[in-house]
């Protein structure tokens, strides 16, 4: 037996997780979701349920024929037989057998109150369900896990019924039992106590299914690995109804980096930050920052004690190296930025102005300033390396010169209102003046400085606006307050952030987007034309 197969993580983020509010896979991204998956190192990665939900019926159809995993096995999720029927004539369980997938995970319910309330038969007709069930699908040659739904709670109310469900299951021939902690409402000293008992009374081979209604889900899967449970589930980002569930890279980086367990494939973990970012697009959710280990924000330092120190030994502020994740030191530069932070800052963007005290002294004054007049560089690190190139060089990067611009936006009765912007600057030596239409005034901005600039930088097709977010700084002023805009482009391979602050919202939004368009520019090696 390999240690990967003495140890499963096993990924629910194509079912469990695709209940997540405001959450809808195609079948292309499950796809896609899934190749990612494998790229992860995950031993099992949970398709769907096919027969109940026709799009998941369609996923392994296609699967069968359109993925190529190296590392995972398909599983296919369903529940145990109908009350007094049989397996071999469940149409439910039949669909199982049909995905022809090696694994099929049934759930099961191991709560009496759950049994007779919601399955409304008796308690020993529902362990001959899972009797029936396992047996039958292990009949056909089929692997079978079994998720033991609300264990947690069902083993407070009633732990005999719980451990019988157990033993059903795994005298019935199933290679795991999944204690699932289905509301989520457990934390890991009742999780860790009840664990080790059921294996001490089974004998069973378990796994743990958490959920994050207390915040807990990853320390309690922890947990059930210390007493004993070889067998995880979770999700990437942790998705999931609710609050979510564990999330699968934290649980992973946590057994390997802190418990030293070898559980994903070797060289598989430095991939954990990319593709947990991948599969935040494919989502259409947006990464959260400070998400553990592959997060933006994971392993980012502000306080200039705390670059004072970094500068010393990263290690004095880091719980480990982020280049075991994939993930990078942040410096953020704030007016809480001392001289080392600024130093470290400008060393990490490419240049080396520790010896220049002068500059340094220049350049952090210049950040306290501009940040006390409502700007953030912390978010925008484009914006800091333009002011660092501009005091370093004496004057600021520039492809054009803007001799100024206006934006007039109009409705018309019973249709939308239309924004159109006028672009007057000077690029290539000669004078352009250009028109563009947008659906609202940044828009029209926008394709009115790209038809300008266009023809003589043809770099700019790459570059997309991907997020625009303002931010009242002084709502106390009601409608004349200062405003902040963070405007974050791409070039399809990395993006970069930039902000503007005025007390015209479109004056910062114009300054963001300058801001942007010539740091995308920079970054696409364009050559200034005079």
């Amino acid at each position: 037996m390999t240690d990967l197969e003495r140890f499963h993580v096993y990924d629910t983020s194509l079912r469990d997780g695709a209940q997540q509010e405001g959450l809808s896979l195609s079948v292309q991204d499950k796809l896609a979701i899934a190749a990612h998956l494998d790229e992860l190192g995950v031993g099992f990665i949970e398709g769907g349920w096919p027969g109940a939900v026709p799009k998941d019926t369609e996923f392994f159809r296609r699967a069968r024929t359109e993925l190529e995993l190296k590392t995972a096995t398909l599983a296919a999720f369903g529940a145990t037989r109908k009350a007094g029927g049989r397996a071999a004539d469940d149409p439910q369980v039949r669909a199982l057998l049909d995905a022809e997938t090696s694994v099929v995970t049934l759930v099961a319910k191991s709560h009496v109150g759950h049994v007779e309330r919601a399955l409304r038969t008796t308690l020993d007709e529902n362990l001959a369900m899972i009797a029936d069930t396992v047996t039958f699908l292990v009949g056909e040659g089929r692997r079978v896990f079994v998720d033991c739904e609300h264990f947690f709670d069902g083993y407070r109310t009633d732990p005999e019924y719980a451990l019988r469900v157990v033993r059903t299951a795994t005298e019935s021939g199933a290679d795991v039992v999944v204690l699932c902690d289905t509301n989520g409402g457990m934390l890991p000293d009742d999780v860790r106590a009840t664990v080790s008992a059921v294996a001490e009374q089974t004998g069973a081979r378990l796994g743990m299914h958490a959920h994050n209604d207390t915040g807990c889900a990853v320390a309690n899967t922890v947990a059930a690995v210390d007493a004993g449970a070889t067998h995880v589930q979770g999700t990437v980002n942790g998705t999931g109804e609710r609050t979510g569930n564990a999330d699968i890279v934290t649980v992973v980086a946590n057994l390997e980096l802190k418990r030293g367990m070898r559980v994903l494939p070797d060289g598989a973990l430095p991939e954990a930050t990319r593709i947990a970012h991948a599969i935040s697009e494919l989502t259409n959710i947006v990464p959260y920052s400070r998400q553990p280990y592959v997060g933006a924000s994971a392993f980012a330092h502000k306080a200039g004690l705390h670059a004072s120190a970094i500068k010393v030994d990263p290690d004095l502020y880091q719980h480990t190296d982020p280049g075991l994740v994939g993930n990078d030191m942040r410096l953020l530069v704030s007016d809480m930025a001392g001289r080392a932070s600024i130093e470290l800052k400008s060393r990490e963007l490419g240049f080396d102005v520790s010896g220049d005290r002068e500059l340094v002294t220049r350049v952090t004054q210049r950040v306290k300033d501009l940040e006390a007049a409502g700007y953030t560089f912390e978010a925008a690190d484009a914006s800091f390396e333009l002011l660092l190139r501009a005091e370093a060089e004496g004057q600021r990067l520039s492809y054009f010169d803007v001799e100024s611009w206006r934006v007039i936006t109009e409705s018309r009765p019973g249709g939308d209102a239309v924004s159109e912007a006028t672009v007057k600057l000077r690029a290539g030596g000669e004078r352009v003046v250009v028109t563009g239409e947008g659906n609202g005034p940044v828009n029209a901005l926008d394709h009115a400085l790209r038809t300008a600039i266009g023809a003589l930088y043809p770099e700019i097709d790459k570059l997309e606006l991907i997020d625009f977010r303002v931010r009242i700084l002084d709502a106390a002023h009601g409608t004349d307050a200062v405003t902040r805009v963070l405007v974050e482009m791409t070039d399809g391979k990395t993006s970069w952030e930039t902000v503007g602050v005025g007390a015209n919202i479109i004056e910062a939004s114009w300054e963001a987007l300058v801001d942007a368009v010539t740091y995308g520019l920079l970054r696409q090696g364009a050559a200034a034309i005079s």
